[in-house]
């Protein structure tokens, strides 16, 4: 006898599995596919193109990087100015300034320490300048106005001493009135551009009265403040000032490899000669260094007109060369402020443009009274 047979009955759950959509190409992988398949392109048919781009970029970038900074006098100004800074600090310069100053700043209602960067600059390096004077700011309670107050401030006067006297030297021997363009162009912005940029993009500033802001005398000993201020210059000049130049005459060396960077230098040099600036040191000024475009003015000077003289130097007393403005200034301000890159970058390409208004102005309505 068979035994019945039980059905069963299962149950088979269907499992629905989405289904997965396809992942959109973004915009930077639509540049990065261009990029690879001009790449490819380019070892096909000139596989001799991508090393002309990288030796067209070395030269552009080993001149300045190798000559300038690591075996010429730049190089050791930079270090040299940090250990004057961090010495003038630590015997009350930074103090010293404040009292000073506080009447002017007290009356156009800003923070008086927006002055420190400036007069720092002018004894010293742009760079030390942000690196000391950053915390400075920070420490004395200066607004995100103030510190780019300060910045475009900074970018008014020269990068480095030896800037100034050969300046002086090129003025002299076309028999310029140097003491009167100092004021004007060196001396004269550091109350100048703070009051008018507090009166119209930059707004939110504050008074600080003298027993509001801190001291800013380091209680460190004297020798090894100056000997942590060359440690604190070399890594200045080699992690942030080196990389930021590099970047600069990299990208001119794309420029110039592609064959449009001549046209922009023409173009460069028309409208300097059109502001009364000698076109060719007005360049290096720019583009490379205005110490060395000082140290070109002087031999060459007497035989030049003076307005090219004073227009040039003034110019050259400012924050370029650009590698400064757009790398330099950023990454050192970044670091050491409230501002970010974006921020800093802004006021100090704001200030580079105030400064050519102001070599123009002077150029063109005191040179007949300067000579």
């Amino acid at each position: 006898m068979s035994e019945p047979k039980i059905a069963v009955k299962t149950q088979v759950e269907e499992v629905i599995v989405p289904k997965r959509e396809k992942r959109k190409w973004t915009r930077i992988e639509v540049v990065g596919l261009c990029l690879v398949i001009a790449s490819l392109l380019t070892l096909l048919i000139s596989p001799g193109a991508l090393a002309g781009l990288f030796n067209s970029i070395i030269d552009q970038v080993f001149p300045v990087v190798v000559e300038v900074f690591l075996t010429g006098t730049v190089g050791v100004a930079i270090i040299v100015s940090v250990i004057i800074g961090r010495g003038l600090e630590r015997l009350g310069f930074t103090d010293a300034l404040i009292r000073i100053f506080i009447p002017f700043t007290k009356y156009m209602k800003i923070n008086s320490s927006v002055v420190i960067p400036s007069i720092y600059n002018i004894l010293g390096d742009i760079n030390a300048a942000g690196k000391i004077a950053g915390p400075i700011l920070v420490r004395a309670g200066a607004t995100k106005a103030e510190q780019k107050i300060a910045v475009a401030t900074m970018v008014q006067s020269q990068q480095s001493f030896a800037t100034f006297m050969l300046g002086m030297v090129a003025m002299t021997a076309v028999g310029v009135n140097a003491f009167v363009v100092v004021v004007l162009a060196v001396f004269l912005p550091v109350l100048i551009v703070p009051f008018l940029l507090s009166k119209t993009l930059f707004r939110d500033t504050k008074a600080v009265q003298l027993e509001q802001l801190p001291k800013f005398t380091p209680n460190t000993r004297f020798l090894p403040t100056l000997f942590n201020a060359a440690r604190e210059g070399a890594e200045l000049l080699f992690l942030l000032i080196i990389p930021a130049v590099a970047v600069v005459f990299a990208l001119i060396g794309v420029l110039d490899y592609i064959g449009i960077w001549s046209s922009i230098e023409s173009g460069l040099s028309t409208a300097l000669l059109a502001l009364s600036i000698d076109p060719e040191t007005g360049i290096l000024s720019i583009l490379a260094s205005p110490t060395l475009a000082m140290g070109q003015l002087a031999d060459a000077a007497s035989n030049m007109d003076p307005r090219l003289v004073i227009g040039s130097f003034v110019l050259a007393s400012s924050g370029l060369p650009l590698s400064a403005v757009l790398g330099q200034i950023p990454v050192i301000w970044a670091a050491n402020s409230d501002l970010n890159e974006k921020e800093a970058m802004g006021a100090a390409v704001l200030g580079v443009a105030m400064r050519i208004v102001t070599a123009f102005l002077i150029v063109y309505f005191l040179t007949p009274l300067l000579v």
